[in-house]
């Protein structure tokens, strides 16, 4: 990395990290495109595109649950029926009611070996979740990493109403560290999951290895059709830890993942891109990468899930305790990030849009690099602009 991006990124690190503070006229490093350096065609494109104002605000409407153990994945269910939430330590799904807090487990998932950062992951419903009323769900086992789909019957008692695994896709490699473990079906009905390297760095970079990706699916688990390379799984490539997944309101995917010691990375993302870890760790001058479109250093982010709400990305910190807040201008960067919530309620672990200008947000204390407190973890509503 040159010295001047290097100088960009602190620009852009150093200029937010307080709670509430302000963006601003963009300048030079946010008028890149997705793809490295800006082009004439891309700059236009941007330009026509509109424009979420440059600072936003965040008001902490309610608790809606707390006394959660290592939550993790969060999934809404349809017509106000109440948020899933796995926990990723004990390998359980629970349905929180969204107006009251209660909390129910479903049932335990079986399989899940949990370690380190592994264990029962990301989860989502199925598109057809009305009528077949499966649940998917991204875990370590003790051989690998897989996405399962379960049957949950709600007529059974508290504890039992979640069916058998069917394992729709296995061998994803896990480690200690970098399991990945976000999943999300797109606008297209096809299921997407954020991989790690599980800290073997070179499989990144191996178009032959699950690690390191992010992957695209039917939800049947074949790879989905159109995928940029022949009778594979794999969408994009290069990554070290993806942890957030999320569309915008013209269908373009985003992503959040976990640097090393430099740079955490948003990633507006193309099929077939290469993200350049483990050579290029945030911005990079080598064009065969596809740059970040923000970079935070480590301690300011340690990114996990992220939402879009009205032309802004919102991204939860672990490390960085802070939920950031990304205007958009089409797939670039339309003003500095800004930081709401800085050390407020500790390590922010997923966040969910629940529709208008709410949020769902998970705290994540419990998972061994947090420090607990009493109530510790919680579900917040949050109003976002």
């Amino acid at each position: 990395m040159t010295a001047v991006l290097a100088a960009a990124g602190v620009l852009l690190a150093g200029g937010c990290s307080s709670g509430g503070g302000g963006g601003g006229v963009p300048t030079a490093p946010w008028a890149e495109s997705a793809s490295g350096g800006a082009s004439a065609g891309a700059s236009a494109s941007a330009s026509a595109e509109a424009v979420a104002p440059a600072t936003g605000s965040v008001r902490v409407v309610r608790t809606v649950a707390q006394g959660l153990k290592s939550p993790w994945g969060l999934a809404v269910l349809p017509d106000g029926g109440g948020l899933l939430v796995s926990d990723r330590d004990d390998g359980t799904i629970s349905k929180v009611d969204e107006r009251t807090g209660k909390i129910t487990e479903l049932g335990t998932v079986s399989g899940v070996a949990a370690a380190g950062e592994g264990g029962l992951l990301g989860i989502a419903l199925s598109p057809g979740f009305a009528s077949d009323h499966m649940i998917y769900a991204y875990f370590t086992s003790a051989s690998d990493n897989r996405i399962v789909r379960m049957l949950w019957d709600a007529n059974k008692p508290a504890g039992e109403q979640l069916g058998a695994p069917d394992t729709i896709f296995k061998g994803i490699p896990k480690g200690f560290i970098h399991n990945g473990g976000r999943i999300a079906f797109g606008p297209d009905g096809m299921l997407y999951a954020g991989t790690g390297e599980s800290g073997r760095r070179g499989l990144a970079q191996d178009k032959g290895s699950l690690g390191g990706k992010i992957l695209r699916l039917t939800p049947e688990g074949d790879p989905a059709p159109g995928n940029p390379f022949p009778n594979s799984p794999v969408y994009t490539y290069g990554h070290r830890n993806v942890q957030g997944l999320a569309w915008d309101d013209k269908q373009r995917l985003f992503a959040s993942e976990f640097g090393q010691d430099t740079w955490d990375e948003l990633n507006a993302v193309k099929p077939g891109g290469n993200y350049g870890w483990p050579n290029a760790e945030g911005r990079s001058g080598d064009p065969k990468y596809v740059n970040p479109i923000a970079q935070w250093h480590t301690d300011d982010a340690s990114p996990s899930g992220i939402a879009y709400v009205h032309g802004v990305i919102w991204m939860a910190a672990l490390k960085g305790q802070r939920l950031w807040r990304v205007p958009l201008r089409g797939t670039t960067a339309a003003a500095a990030p800004q930081a709401f919530l800085t050390g407020e309620y500790g390590r922010l672990r997923t966040v969910v849009a629940a529709g208008g200008d709410k949020v769902w947000l998970v705290t994540s204390n419990t998972d061994g690099r947090g420090r607990p407190k009493a109530g510790d973890d919680r579900i917040l509503e949050l109003e976002v602009k």
